[in-house]
């Protein structure tokens, strides 16, 4: 809605528990994907204009609390999304050698509050999902470093990746090559990434009747089909890496005493209708490593309602419920001026494009409820009363002038490397970087 379509001021602040904003297109895109993670500077326009302020590097539930927001604001949006791995339930999960997909994006894309070591001792790596995620992993695992270092990546992560010794990835998917969650675009990119051979298998190439009508209804999977049938096409050339795609196992068990050394499935088979049922036969994987890429999952929020199973703040098309039913949503008790948006409102699914109709439909209820008198009048409405709020109780939040200088910084960095910029891995640095830049490449 814009100023010209509503009756009404809008002052919006934006509140960041990291140093920086953008969130997954900063920390969960992979480096090698310049072309989405442009999507920054559509929102530096936006932040540019300078009608919504940034308050970086401040702790919802530690820094702030709910109580003190509702004091402020006449609605609060929580669009904290999700960051966690969801849970693989199978045993050996535990052992070392098995990751969270979640954990091994974070550390490429130099997210601040991991550690900026990744063992990278194995040979032949297991990779288990079937979406983009598990794509950017095995992407990464099986590309080389030197190819790695057009990209933002910091000297660390370069490092590691330099270091590799990988040279089979082993992508696993539970059902076949018509209901893989590919998007073309990512699985076409593989064909192109140079020193790695993409390996598929024709048994695992099976086409039911569900498959067929999926293909035939969607460009998308039929996009996904060809590629992948094109890819049996390919003769091996020799790389000295290579990526395999296997179809139509489940992972029943990560093996290993203490570390991983193996990961077993079970070939499944299609049942007519595109899903698919176990065969009883086992295939016994040698792998080293095993990442885990099924999916991310919600976190709670002090103060707020959650519903654990579904891994999201319970909200009936937006608006904050105090129930975990979400069948009873609609005639559940609302939180008044209480709102969620994006990942943490649906659950982890949908690209980031998605995102927007969630925030229409949040954004829509937030005015009705304005139109119908629902909100309450904040304690304290005038804009500076969340400045006064932060700096008394010390917090060292980073504003939108602070955010352009970290920009500057990283810039820099990348400026006398050849590149458009190196990512400041550190909250250090990046503290350092939004008071001085020239402070920044001291401690980044």
């Amino acid at each position: 809605m814009t100023k010209a379509e509503r009756d009404f001021e809008v002052s919006i602040d934006l509140f960041e528990r990291l140093p920086t904003p953008f969130g997954l297109v900063r920390y969960g895109v992979a480096p090698d994907h310049p072309r989405i993670k442009g999507i920054i500077n559509a929102l530096i326009k936006v932040l540019d204009r300078g009608d919504i302020r940034l308050f970086s590097n401040v702790d919802y539930g530690t820094d702030i609390t709910l109580d003190e927001l509702t004091d402020r604001y006449d609605a609060v949006i929580f669009s904290t999304g999700c960051i966690t791995d969801a849970p693989l339930n199978i045993p050996g999960v535990d052992l070392e050698g098995s990751f969270g997909a979640a954990d091994f994006v974070n550390w490429y894309d130099s997210h601040p509050d991991v550690s900026q070591s990744w063992p990278l001792e194995a040979e032949s790596v297991a990779v288990i999902g079937n979406g983009n995620v598990a794509l950017d992993v095995a992407r990464v695992l099986a590309k080389q470093a030197d190819d790695m270092q057009v990209t933002e990546i910091p000297d660390h992560v370069y490092e590691g990746l330099k270091s590799s010794k990988v040279t089979d990835v082993h992508v696993f998917g539970r059902r076949g090559p018509a209901q893989a969650k590919f998007t073309p675009l990512e699985l076409r990119e593989l064909g192109h990434v140079p020193d790695v051979d993409i390996v598929v298998y024709p048994e695992d190439f099976e086409f039911d009747e569900g498959s067929m009508e999926a293909i035939e209804s969607s460009n998308q999977v039929k996009q996904v089909a060809k590629t992948l049938t094109d890819f049996t096409l390919r003769e091996p050339t020799g790389a000295s890496r290579r990526l395999h795609l296997h179809f139509l196992h489940a992972p029943t068990e990560i093996l290993g005493d203490g570390t991983v050394t193996g990961l077993r499935t079970e070939r499944q088979e299609l049942d007519g209708t595109g899903n698919v049922r176990g065969t009883g036969e086992f295939v016994d994987w040698p792998v080293q490593a095993v990442y885990r890429a099924v999916g991310y999952a919600g976190s709670a929020l002090p103060q707020l309602p959650f519903d654990p199973r579904q891994g999201v703040i319970p909200n009936h098309e937006g608006r904050v419920v105090d129930t975990l039913d979400q069948a009873e949503a609609p005639s559940a008790d609302v939180v008044a001026g209480v709102y969620a948006t994006g990942w943490i409102k649906r659950g982890p699914v949908g690209l980031i494009g998605h995102t927007k109709g969630d925030a229409l439909e949040t954004i829509g209820h937030l005015i009705a409820d304005r139109g119908a008198g629902v909100l309450a009048e904040p304690v304290f409405p005038e804009e500076s009363a969340i400045v006064d709020l932060l700096e008394s109780k010390g917090v060292d939040f980073v504003d939108w002038e602070g955010y352009h200088r970290v920009e500057a910084a990283e810039k820099a960095a990348g400026e006398v490397r050849g590149r458009e910029r190196v990512k400041i891995a550190t909250r250090e640095g990046m503290l350092a970087a939004a008071r001085d830049a020239a402070r920044a490449q001291s401690v980044s």
